[in-house]
């Protein structure tokens, strides 16, 4: 009888070990990622960056005025979603972290992190990550990583996070990437990266509540690109400020506003050119009229285009002066 327990006992536990071991079909997105809360403004973000194709799609979510979560290694792409909704039924991210790991076979290798618009957060690193794993977490951050080459890379993701808080949230979130991967970084090397930026509330036109949507899907060295797409992201923000005091007829604040953005993309034609229109349409036909010849030199084609805007509306000028600027 007791050796029949003995041998009954040892099968359960073998049965258990193997459903403790055996490893989820899920995507995989071995990676480093932060999510964070600006408690300046209160925006909420999360980036991340692997070497896997378009990390992304499937580790980053967030929703204005509820928050963000990370979910990757093995990834439960599920748990972006849910937890989000768990946050909108007034969960703490440690109660919506719990109930999603709770009849999760896989939980063993997950590795989650959920921040809500309080700035309150939950982490949880399962035992069976690829080493090195590990994360950190207080009052408005959480740093995650996993399959990392050596140890360095989550304490200095930490002090990134700590060390800028004068910037912007978006140009911070770049920062702890790029202290991450000066660590060290994913033991394969660099593909992508994503940057999520979501406001503190919800608005009456949720459509722009989504500050910041930024992706690399492939690349060699994906935060340097995002990075760039991020300055270039600002030099437009300046030009849509210039196209809004337009609408105001407020020139000098236009001008000023897409001055500031053309020094920061200044090999951008389109952002000259319709700045040489802002000038054309407040009458100030020289100074177009010399902007659009270089723009003409390097692309016949904005010439076509200046043609086709008195019939949109969007230039207007007499003949003289239209011939002036077409020369």
């Amino acid at each position: 009888m007791i050796r029949s327990l003995t041998i009954s006992l040892l099968i359960a536990l073998a049965v258990q070990s193997i459903a403790q071991s055996k490893k989820p079909a899920d995507p995989l997105a071995h990676t480093f990622s932060i999510v964070a809360r600006d408690e300046k403004t209160g925006e909420m973000a999360v980036a991340v960056q692997s070497h896997w194709f378009s990390v992304g799609t499937g580790v980053s979510w967030g929703e204005a005025g509820v928050g963000v979560v990370a979910t990757q290694s093995f990834t439960n792409k599920s748990f972006g979603l849910r937890g989000l909704e768990l946050l909108k039924q007034g969960k703490s991210p440690q109660e919506a972290l719990d109930i999603l790991l709770s009849d999760d076979s896989g939980k063993d290798f997950r590795q989650v992190a959920i921040l809500d618009k309080l700035g309150r957060v939950a982490t949880h690193t399962g035992k069976s990550n690829i080493e090195v794993a590990g994360h950190a977490n207080g009052e408005n951050f959480s740093v995650q990583a996993n399959m990392m080459l050596n140890d360095k890379v989550v304490p200095a993701m930490e002090i990134a996070w700590k060390a800028n808080t004068l910037k912007p949230l978006a140009e911070r979130m770049v920062l702890v990437l790029k202290a991450a991967q000066n660590a060290g970084g994913d033991i394969r090397g660099k593909q992508s990266a994503a940057l999520l930026v979501f406001a503190p509330e919800t608005s009456l036109t949720p459509w722009n509540d989504k500050l910041v949507d930024l992706r690399v899907d492939d690349s060699l060295d994906p935060i340097k690109e995002i990075d760039r797409l991020l300055n270039v992201f600002r030099a437009y923000e300046h030009m849509n400020k210039g196209d809004y005091f337009v609408e105001k007829n407020e020139m000098t604040s236009a001008m000023e506003e897409y001055n500031k953005a053309m020094k920061m993309f200044p090999l951008n034609l389109e952002m000259e050119y319709w700045t040489a229109i802002t000038l054309a349409n407040n009458k100030e036909i020289a100074k177009a009229s010399a902007m659009l010849a270089r723009i003409y030199k390097k692309d016949k084609n904005w010439r076509e285009l200046t043609k086709r805007l008195p019939k949109s509306g969007l230039l207007t000028v007499s003949e003289k002066d239209m011939k002036e600027l077409l020369k």
